[in-house]
């Protein structure tokens, strides 16, 4: 069996010169396809004497270059043939999600050497993708947890993470906010009401809290507006989310903490997912005169959205050339009034991207005639997977590869294809117009045959997480992470039809 793995071949240093190469090698491995949970996962990996979780040694992270892929490539970003079939048979089938523990250590280690003045907080936010081996890796990692409802925090302190490491921004302001205050959870207020419900409960204790500002601007993957209505655009006046900025600035704000008695230790903003690295530092640079209204504030947490380039000749973003000069302007910060902020941030997209893919089948193969015809492949999954095509117009980057599992049967030709899923739904389309969800595209494939495997790569985020699963009772899909031997274990199974319905209660005798 064969599985690719990437080798830097040089690392320059120099802010200069922030390149990074990387070239594909096929090493001869041995493939163990097993069936396990976690903690046999973990146990076993005690009994060979080494960690799947020790972290990688690598060096500086410099600026990632553009995805390069062949028009007709043999592999995926991470999956050969035989590594997608040791998938396949670890889940039982397909569809499924598999997840590379080399590709989630390398962005982890990208992340924890993120430029800062006066220390560091990575949290990884969880709506991501909140596997609990995801989870538990990034914890063994040393970074935090960034909840987005009360339910995450839940369900993060029930995969072991320690409630202190836990931060909670959201827009629905839980019922049980202060018992999971009193466990250790930091609790960011997101809105007016927000912060007088935490400064009611809390009144004359000192009691310790964060603050979500919406700076005035966002910016968003779909949308080179700053201040009009996007998907993926979270600052503004057309965004929700946070406290206007004027009421930090006008007094309102600060007033409500002096009515209360609370102590201001943290200001967060966020302006979107995919956001333009020039927008992002320039709302770094103003979430800093928000720190200078509370003499309280320790830390200065900038939220995340860093772009990720999924397909060949989009960027990602460098975070070593953001970083630099907002570490400079924490700096400039301390000397103008004394104090040392600490950074945080909140990647999501940046930690799970590229670290995961949907293994799906081509279970049908149909076409249509005319100007305006077409070729379909249909997978055996669809928007009940990976919604972000229907919902955002995302372009995933897709490879076929042979049903067999068997590199030697890749063939060289390749066709015009539309790729759509399995629901009854016209709008679950895989490969739109990018940024138009209602407009199909066709797209350049491997020829394929009922049976190939079909792999949609950049599917570690916002894919399993924000699934439509249940529609038209397809069940969950199950999960699989490759670990750095390539061995395939099952961190969750696909899920069983008695439980789309078990909920669910017969109603009386007679009622109808």
């Amino acid at each position: 069996f064969f599985i690719l793995r990437k080798h830097t071949l040089c690392q320059d240093q120099q802010k200069e010169h922030k390149h990074f190469f990387c070239t594909c090698k096929k090493q001869k491995l041995i493939i163990y396809t097993m069936r396990t949970s976690f903690t046999a996962f973990l146990a076993l990996v005690a009994a060979s004497g080494s960690s799947a979780f020790a972290p990688a040694t690598f060096g500086h992270v410099g600026r990632p270059t553009q995805l390069q892929m062949a028009e007709n490539p043999d592999s995926s970003v991470f999956l050969t043939p035989e590594t997608a079939k040791a998938c396949i048979d670890a889940a039982g089938g397909t569809p499924l999600y598999a997840y590379s523990l080399d590709k989630l250590k390398e962005s982890a280690d990208a992340c924890l050497a993120f430029p800062n003045a006066y220390g560091l907080t990575v949290r990884y936010a969880m709506k991501a993708c909140p596997n609990g081996s995801i989870l538990k890796y990034f914890n063994s990692r040393g970074i935090h947890i960034d909840a987005s409802s009360g339910y995450e925090v839940r369900r993060a302190i029930a995969m072991g993470i320690p409630p202190g490491n836990i931060s909670l921004s959201t827009q629905e302001l839980p019922a049980d906010f202060a018992e999971l205050v009193d466990m250790g959870i930091k609790v960011n207020a997101c809105s007016i009401s927000q912060l007088e419900r935490f400064g009611e409960h809390y009144a004359g204790k000192g009691q310790k809290v964060g603050v979500r500002v919406n700076p005035g601007v966002g910016s968003g993957g779909f949308s080179s507006s700053t201040s009009s209505f996007s998907k993926t655009n979270v600052g503004g006046p057309a965004s929700s989310f946070g406290i206007w900025h004027e009421l930090v600035e006008d007094g309102t704000v600060p007033s409500i903490v002096e009515k209360y008695g609370l102590f201001v230790e943290r200001i967060h903003t966020h302006i979107g997912s995919g956001s333009d690295p020039a927008i992002w530092q320039q709302v770094a640079t103003k979430s800093l005169s928000f720190c200078k209204i509370f003499p309280t504030v320790e830390a200065l947490n900038l939220g995340g959205g860093y772009k990720v380039g999924r397909n060949p000749g989009e960027p990602t973003t460098d975070l070593q050339e953001i970083g630099g000069p907002v570490a400079d302007a924490f700096r400039t910060f301390a000397e103008e009034n004394g104090r040392e902020l600490k950074l945080e941030i909140e990647p999501g997209t940046y930690l799970v991207a590229m670290a995961g893919a949907l293994v799906s089948t081509v279970q049908d193969k149909v076409f249509t005639t005319g100007e305006s015809g077409h070729k379909f492949l249909k997978l055996d999954a669809g928007m009940t997977d990976v919604l972000r095509p229907s919902l955002y117009g995302a372009v995933h980057p897709i490879t076929i590869l042979p049903g067999s599992g068997n590199s030697g049967d890749v063939g060289s030709e390749s066709e015009e294809v539309v790729v759509v899923g399995h629901c009854c739904e016209s709008g679950d389309l895989m490969t739109p117009e990018p940024g138009e969800p209602e407009s199909l595209s066709q797209t350049s494939l491997r020829k394929a045959e009922i049976g190939d495997i079909v792999v949609m790569d950049g599917s570690g985020a916002y894919c399993s997480g924000m699934s439509t699963k249940n529609y038209n009772s397809f069940p969950e899909a199950p999960e699989v992470l490759l670990d750095a031997n390539g061995a395939a274990h099952l961190i969750r199974a696909r899920q069983k039809l008695e439980q789309i319905y078990e909920n669910e209660i017969e109603i009386a005798d007679g009622a109808f």
